[in-house]
């Protein structure tokens, strides 16, 4: 089998993980998580990852796999969607990723810096220091030690300056420096040969909006409460990234007795339609030259990708 790939990304509650796996199904493919919540094993309601029932239709990977203990990054992940995609091939099945973490989507396509993995006590460290000082504060700091990185940030911007001072302190070495030595994404050559299709889904603002609200509402009803409150006992650190799941903070408020359950839904409602909002305004700035799916037909949306993955497998033979 020549080697290809699909990739289907979209905002979240918008359908992907059903048409993906209806897609696997259809073209003996192999469902590979690109969703950086549905990593993690503490919180299969709350980040909606696919039943175990689907997961029978087809083989699925990176699923469950992490510990909410641990803060599983990027390039953690493309070695293991790499390591994924090579066993699919091998068996003579067609890698489906499907997520909403863009950022994983760019790191199979255009490649990871080098940088190594940064150790907690420095990432606390900073982090204490960023709450204590503020940005223009640790964006003087960064300026200190690495001032080639510093000059390409804004000083109030928070992420990338703690993220700069974290990789400087740790390393002894600049940012831009590791990003000189990135590594070339596993799919980047397949891309260049047209042998990846890329799609996103995507849904009137309204529509998707419901689609979130009424996700969120089942949630309840499946016991998204109870889960948060099992992973509010194990005590973990709140900066960690399964803390920070969709609905989680505002679920973990409610279990301290800050605010109605009624409340509680609301807020991760609304968390969760101004997440949508930054994914899509994201996939637009981003995903521009992917192929744009009206995911309102599942029907239709099904069709459209599936004709394309013929398409693509016509090209491997010619």
């Amino acid at each position: 089998m020549t080697k290809s790939a699909v990739l289907i990304a979209g905002p979240t509650a918008s359908g992907k993980s059903g048409l993906a796996v209806r897609l696997a199904e259809a073209v003996h493919g192999t469902v590979i998580n690109a969703d950086s919540m549905q990593l993690y094993r503490d919180l299969d309601v709350v980040t909606a990852c696919p039943a175990d029932a689907e997961m029978t239709r087809a083989p699925h990977r990176l699923y469950r796999m992490v510990d909410g203990a641990e803060a599983f990054s990027a390039a953690r992940w493309h070695a293991a969607a790499a390591e994924a995609m090579a066993e699919s091939w091998e068996a003579g099945r067609l890698p489906v990723l499907v997520g909403g973490t863009g950022l994983y989507f760019k790191t199979v396509l255009e490649g990871l810096s080098a940088v190594p993995e940064v150790p907690v006590e420095i990432r606390q460290q900073v982090r204490a220091w960023l709450e204590a000082e503020g940005a223009p504060a640790l964006h003087a700091r960064l300026e200190r030690e690495d001032p080639k990185t510093a000059a390409t940030l804004k000083p109030n911007d928070r992420q990338r300056t703690a993220r700069a001072l974290e990789v400087v302190l740790a390393t002894g070495r600049p940012l831009l420096d590791w990003h000189e030595e990135a590594t070339p994404g596993v799919l980047a050559g397949l891309d260049r040969a047209g042998r990846v299709g890329k799609f996103v889904l995507d849904l009137p603002r309204d529509e998707l909006y419901a689609r979130i609200d009424r996700r969120f509402a089942g949630m309840i009803e499946a016991g998204a409460l109870e889960e948060i409150q099992a992973m509010a006992a194990r005590g973990l650190d709140p900066e960690l990234p399964v803390m920070k799941a969709l609905g989680a903070p505002s679920l973990l408020a409610h279990l301290a007795g800050e605010c109605s359950l009624e409340d509680a839904i609301q807020d991760a409602q609304m968390q969760s339609r101004r997440y949508a909002k930054r994914q899509m305004t994201w996939f637009r700035n981003q995903f521009a030259d992917w192929n744009w799916i009206d995911a309102q037909d599942s029907e239709s949306s099904y069709s459209r990708i599936l004709s394309k993955i013929l398409e693509i497998r016509l090209t491997e033979q010619n």
